[in-house]
């Protein structure tokens, strides 16, 4: 008791670097290590507390000066207190952040969740996907993404993006999952069906995989762009949002939808 009642009295003197820093050891002398590190703790928050970028962290001498002034003549309980003070801004800051962040992310799922009954109008009736033997003295195999699309939509429809994956009946790990797109010529009007071989690169992931011919091949629509290359429909809520979203409304509940 004697020692914390001590420490409370001892103020920092920062009138000169050499009283600053007698002055912070003959303070830290009488705290317990418990006391030390939450006086240390308060002590970075304020001296940081003007820093808004990374670049002010280079002006290490402004920041010392800074705290020094900043830090002149507080005791410890001062200290303790002005770096709650600290503490409770940078959490309103961080809650308010999340607040925004939060209502973007389930704005974007609910947008997602509807374009994806808009893009279910657009049908993929057939998804093949194998390798094509090319070459007469150098044989080599090209993949080959064979779809046979029906545009149901209510509009034309200039490029259509997918996720394609390669995965066998009895595996639960896909032996591939790959986005492509593609730029329909002369676009696809609606009610038009077509039949697409596409030629993705040799050297890319579609190249590369081996995969058994048991392996099923299954196509999503994920985007569509319309006749001037607008987007039109789109599913861009994807896993990362969904775990910041998660991670977010477990920190506060309470902006939870």
């Amino acid at each position: 008791m004697f020692l914390t009642i001590t420490s409370c009295s001892d103020k920092i003197d920062g009138a000169s670097d050499e009283s600053y820093k007698e002055s912070l050891e003959k303070l830290k002398s009488n705290l317990n290590d418990d006391e030390k590190a939450k006086f240390n703790d308060a002590l970075k928050k304020i001296a940081f507390s003007d820093i808004n970028s990374f670049s002010d962290l280079k002006n290490l001498e402004g920041i010392v000066e800074g705290a020094k002034v900043k830090l002149d003549g507080m005791t410890y309980v001062d200290v303790i207190n002005e770096g709650d003070r600290m503490q409770k801004i940078i959490d309103d800051k961080n809650k308010e952040q999340a607040k925004l962040e939060v209502k973007e992310l389930y704005a974007k799922m609910r947008s997602s969740q509807n374009d994806s009954i808009k893009l279910s109008s657009f049908k993929v009736e057939k998804s093949r996907f194998y390798k094509r033997k090319s070459g007469v003295y150098v044989i080599s195999y090209e993949p080959v993404i064979d779809l046979i699309v029906l545009n149901n939509t209510n509009q034309a429809i200039s490029r259509a993006y997918f996720t394609g994956t390669i995965k066998s009946p009895e595996r639960t790990v896909p032996w591939l999952v790959k986005e492509f797109n593609y730029k329909i010529a002369g676009g696809l009007e609606p009610g038009e069906k077509d039949n697409w071989k596409l030629a993705p690169n040799s050297y890319s992931d579609w190249g590369s995989v081996d995969s058994p011919k048991d392996a099923i091949f299954t196509v999503t629509v994920t985007k569509l762009d319309g006749v001037d290359g607008e987007e039109l429909f789109s599913i861009d809520f994807d896993e990362d949002d969904k775990e910041r979203l998660n991670e977010l409304i477990n920190d506060y509940p309470e902006f939870i939808e």
